[in-house]
């Protein structure tokens, strides 16, 4: 899922406030313990807007070279998730 917000501070304090933290280049928040499910963001900037690409990891790629996954791009737990970050912003 993609949306975006107006950029108000940096990203860095984005993700602290949202609840999510670095991971190889993108953004991770896991739902339980062991670190999956968890939702996995990409952050870009457009001109004073925020782009959001928000997605679901239900679990951890089979193989180390794979990024292959089982991802849900939307729906109601990803929209939630949306809606979420998008009030606390």
């Amino acid at each position: 899922m993609t949306f975006s917000v107006s950029k108000k501070e940096n990203i860095l304090n984005i993700v602290r406030k949202i609840g999510y933290y670095a991971h190889n280049g993108s953004f991770v928040r896991p739902l339980e313990r062991g670190g999956y499910p968890r939702f996995h963001l990409y952050i870009k900037e457009k001109g004073t807007d925020l782009i959001f690409d928000l997605h679901l990891d239900q679990k951890k790629p089979v193989f180390k070279t794979v990024t292959d996954h089982a991802g849900e791009y939307d729906g109601p737990v990803v929209e939630n998730e949306a809606q979420r970050i998008k009030q606390l912003l």
